[in-house]
């Protein structure tokens, strides 16, 4: 039986079968939720923003054409995210928890709890673009030609800019590394 594709579920909750929209959330919801917490480092803040990308593709089920599903759901998030950044932006406090969160929350493992704390400070330190960029690409796997759609870019420019954020990331990551060594 061949599985029907997101693209095929998303026209038909469109054309009415609201139903079908529980199938495109067991699909998606994870890795919605991953994408915010790698941006947010905030567990409640994440849960809330992913259920506010299901109302708006609820809310603009029939805006939807055809499309790459995942470009689009993606592209509901960003927008969803930028607008949380904004409002935040005035009173911005510290994102981080002191609490790591368990492995199974995580999208990457360590054994060092230390190390995978201090990478997701690095990862914090980044501007909003160059971290979406490596949470995208890196942490949610999606492919530097999904990521130029939901850009509204090009796949090389997409790679460009991904490695030059890695690149950032490296040096936050190892420069605090080395302080902190300095210090001991």
């Amino acid at each position: 039986m061949k599985q029907i594709t997101d693209e095929e579920i998303m026209l038909a909750v469109a054309n009415g079968a609201l139903k079908k929209l529980s199938i495109l959330f067991d699909r998606h919801h994870v890795r919605i939720y991953n994408f915010f917490y790698k941006m947010t480092q905030n567990k409640m803040v994440s849960e809330d923003l992913t259920q506010e990308v299901f109302m708006k593709v609820l809310k603009y089920r029939t805006s939807y054409k055809e499309g790459n599903f995942t470009s689009w759901i993606y592209t509901i998030a960003r927008n969803i995210f930028s607008n949380y950044y904004q409002k935040q932006k005035k009173e911005r406090v510290n994102l981080i928890e002191d609490d790591i969160t368990s492995s199974e929350e995580v999208l990457f493992t360590s054994n060092n709890k230390d190390e995978l704390e201090h990478l997701q400070k690095s990862l914090l330190k980044l501007n909003d673009k160059d971290r979406e960029l490596i949470v995208m690409n890196k942490l949610q796997e999606i492919k530097y030609e999904q990521i130029a759609e939901i850009l509204d870019s090009s796949a090389n420019a997409v790679k460009v800019k991904t490695h030059r954020a890695l690149k950032k990331l490296k040096e936050i990551y190892f420069q605090s590394v080395k302080t902190v060594s300095n210090e001991n």
